[in-house]
């Protein structure tokens, strides 16, 4: 195939066609010990299996302070810390069942805090630790959370709002320095109190183990919920398109706040046994390089976003480095841009496989494989046991190449078991016999591979015609001086709307009438001739959720002059 980058190493999954033949879900069940008549819990099959065999003491996590601190727990230690904690819950009267926000930085407490809460059958709900007070208010009082665990200088900034959150019945402190109040309590003694023997509670494979509150990049936030038979679909995915094995060391850059940050940032990776790594710091080229170096990080999961930021600090910073352990990389969270893959096979000298799936189907649906050809800039082709296709408003399959809905059948076993109070949103979602329909448009080529266009709300129709932004912005960043480029429709008297880009510029540019020109003229020789931006403004930041997608809607409110709404999860 033309312009696609071969595999260069055959990975777990060995033949793609076969597996999508021969593969059953129920094949997978044999891995865990829940098959053999154990406990059925996610926190079991992650860290307390391993504690009661040979990986007692290889290490689970490495988790670096923003001031480079390391803590190293094994997998015996966080299971024991983990029982007591989650001892310690139910003496304070928590119960199966319970919200439990867990509102904390990137540092080892919440990795425990979430096995914890897990253990003891309660929802864990990790949030964001860039959330202001009314938008962990909204949540809280949308989702009725009883206990929270929390640092100092976060209780500090929710406590305005606390005498409004009549359901919370303990704040959990972690941290020496805190001013503690009548509801409040430190994480250190809710540990101590509690047994180390405690058993994880066997939970039924639909019942909740976690609630993620969805980035808002589309609208206010809505709680989804994920049952314990998500396990199912994150080991095998972890498997087999993060590729990863046991003597991997693995580091996603994602927040838990965000379900990637769960899903693949913490249980899948401990459901194979592997490593991980967690830096609580925020983005810095050299300092990820370095992280990639000293602890030979062997798998990488990280956002296009990220990857552009890297590619914007150069291409001489990578000599700098020895990645040598690095084999295999894989992105998530927006639409990965065919120049950021080629930047990768040249620079990085490894392929770059984008994955697609959303919050709501909590594991990777659709994604390029170690074992096939990468074309760039598409999201590759659907999971061994889904089945996902483009289809029209009635839910017919259209042609390759048409512009339709990207579609799943469900029933896969990491599908959302509802919207927290929310069952007309849920239902929004299956509104088409027989499909679950993202909400994001697509197609799908000759050969199978499925290419993303866009947010179906996000949809330019210009001149009568269609424009999914998210082209546009590829061919935008395509062009040398661009860095990053958020694109959307403007109301306009002739053409209905217009195409406007918003476009960060790299070092070095200066914003001029003539660069605008210039980039124009670079889209118009890539596109449609209806799809070039009419209109053109340089910025200096762009509106991004904290996984790294671009907040189109506040773009085009910002433009409009109309309210933003929900702002919780911006980046800053």
């Amino acid at each position: 195939m033309e312009g696609t980058i071969p595999p260069r190493k055959i990975g777990n999954l060995e033949d793609y066609e076969t597996a999508c033949k021969e593969f059953a879900w129920a094949s997978v069940d044999k891995e865990f010990s829940w098959s053999e008549g154990g406990v059925y819990n996610v926190a079991h099959e992650a860290i307390d299996r391993h504690a009661s065999n040979w990986r007692r003491n290889k290490i689970a996590l490495y988790s670096i302070t923003a001031n480079n601190e390391v803590r190293k727990y094994t997998f015996g230690e966080i299971a024991e810390i983990s029982s007591k904690l989650a001892s310690g819950l139910t003496k304070l009267g928590a119960e199966i069942g319970d919200r439990v926000f867990i509102y904390l930085d990137r540092t080892s407490e919440l990795y425990i805090s979430l096995i914890g809460v897990t253990k003891m059958g309660a929802m864990a709900s990790p949030l964001f630790s860039a959330l202001g007070p009314e938008a962990f208010k909204d949540r809280a009082l949308d989702c009725g959370a009883k206990y929270v665990i929390t640092s100092p200088y976060l209780y500090k900034r929710i406590e305005p709002v606390l005498d409004d959150l009549v359901d919370i019945e303990k704040i959990i402190i972690v941290g020496d320095n805190a001013d503690l109040g009548d509801i409040t309590v430190k994480f250190d003694d809710v540990v101590a109190s509690g047994d180390s023997c405690f058993k994880t509670v066997s939970m039924q494979p639909s019942d909740p183990y976690v609630i993620h509150y969805t980035s808002g990049s589309t609208g206010k936030p809505k709680g989804v919920l994920h049952g314990h038979k998500a396990m199912i679909q994150q080991a095998y995915t972890a498997k087999m398109i993060l590729d990863l094995n046991e003597d991997d060391t693995y580091w996603c850059t994602a927040d838990p706040g965000w379900v990637t940050g769960t899903s693949y940032g913490v249980l899948a990776p401990w459901y194979l046994g592997v490593t991980i790594v967690s830096y609580e710091g925020r983005f810095d080229a050299d300092v990820w390089y370095n992280l990639l170096e000293k602890y030979g990080i062997t798998v990488w999961y990280t956002a296009p976003t990220a990857l552009r930021m890297l590619m914007n600090a150069g291409d001489e910073i990578v000599e700098k480095y020895d990645l040598s352990r690095l084999r295999h990389i894989c992105s998530v969270g927006e639409p990965l841009n065919a120049e950021v893959v080629k930047w990768g096979d040249r620079v990085l000298n490894h392929r770059i496989h984008d994955t697609w799936w959303q919050t709501e189907t909590g594991a990777h649906m659709v994604c390029n494989y170690p074992c096939m050809p990468i074309k760039p800039g598409s999201m590759g082709k659907p999971i061994p046991g889904v089945t996902a296709s483009v289809v029209d408003e009635n839910g017919n399959e259209v042609p390759p190449k048409t512009e339709g809905y990207l579609a799943v059948r469900p029933g896969w076993p990491s599908m959302m078991l509802g919207i927290w109070r929310n069952t007309p949103k849920f239902k929004e979602y299956f509104r088409v016999p027989g499909w679950y329909i993202s909400g994001d448009l697509a197609f799908k080529d000759e050969d199978g591979y499925f290419w993303f266009l866009g947010r179906s709300d996000d949809v330019i129709k210009t001149s009568g015609e269609r424009v999914g932004p998210f082209e546009v912005e590829s061919a935008l960043i395509e062009h040398p001086a661009v860095a990053e480029a958020g694109v959307i429709g403007k109301p306009d008297a002739l053409r209905g709307e217009i195409v406007k880009a918003f476009v960060m510029l790299r070092p070095g540019y200066e914003g001029s009438d003539e660069l605008k020109k210039e980039i124009t003229n670079f889209v118009k020789t890539r596109l449609a001739y209806y799809a070039y931006p009419r209109e053109m403004e340089f910025v200096t930041t762009l509106p991004k959720t904290r996984s790294g997608k671009i907040m189109r809607r506040v773009l085009k409110a910002q433009e409009l002059g109309q309210p933003v709404g929900d702002l919780s999860t911006l980046e800053d």
